[in-house]
């Protein structure tokens, strides 16, 4: 059972209501999606506020956060409102695709999700409805297409996704005409295969830099030297 709050260094995720929880994968992203420079940041499916937050510490930039769930919303707003850049980050209660409908809604230099999915493993009916409705509620073709709106000329997209769904994503984004730039494995440790994949696109064309990120690199919680570096100013024991 997770606990009601996670505490980073510079500050507190409250998460007793909302359904995503602060995991890895977000705090991978929010560490290594490059800000360098942005002045305007989208946060799709904020959850506890963890990216938006994670990147108002990063950069100077001004930060948009939506989530459709009821609950992530109050409990990312409070999260936002506690913490130090409570003026820079806006949340939104409401889909991504009511979001990059609105014209206004332009023009960000980048945009982050770590998006809900489930792995093969987790098999009990309940779950299986709940990943039906996460699917319906924002396919790729949707996500894509509202990413490649939003997007400034120069922009960049930062995901993560399970390795095994990364192909057809990479695929679908660049028939809409998002190219993959940038993409990091991530591995648990030495010796068992990528779960994770985390990739940045632009709407310009080029090749495509690959690396690998090990979590653990020995024995469990004996970090790499890579991670503990990507997530050093967030995590209070590194």
């Amino acid at each position: 059972m997770a606990n009601d709050y996670f505490q980073f260094k510079q500050f507190r995720v409250n998460q007793s209501i909302a359904a995503m929880k602060v995991g890895t994968d977000g705090v991978l992203i929010g560490a290594w999606a490059n800000c360098s420079g942005a002045k305007k940041i989208l946060d799709i499916g904020t959850g506890t506020g963890l990216i938006a937050l994670m990147m108002a510490q990063r950069s100077k930039a001004m930060i948009d956060a939506i989530d459709i769930d009821l609950n992530a919303f109050f409990e990312a707003k409070k999260n936002i409102e506690k913490s130090p850049w409570p003026d820079r980050i806006y949340i939104y209660n409401e889909s991504f695709q009511q979001f990059s409908d609105n014209p206004y809604h332009t023009g960000y230099d980048l945009i982050v999700s770590n998006p809900p999915y489930f792995s093969d493993s987790l098999k009990s009916e309940d779950i299986s409805r709940t990943a039906a409705r996460h699917n319906s509620l924002l396919p790729f073709e949707d996500l894509i297409n509202g990413v490649k709106s939003a997007l400034s000329k120069n922009g960049i997209f930062s995901i993560i996704l399970p390795v095994n769904g990364a192909k057809e994503f990479i695929e679908m984004a660049e028939e809409s005409q998002l190219f993959c730039f940038r993409k990091t494995f991530v591995k648990p440790t030495p010796d068992i295969e990528p779960h994770r994949l985390m990739m940045e696109f632009s709407k310009t064309k080029s090749d495509c830099i690959e690396d690998f990120l090990i979590i653990e690199s020995g024995d469990r919680h004996q970090y790499s030297i890579e991670y503990t570096e990507l997530t050093k100013d967030f995590y209070l024991n590194f």
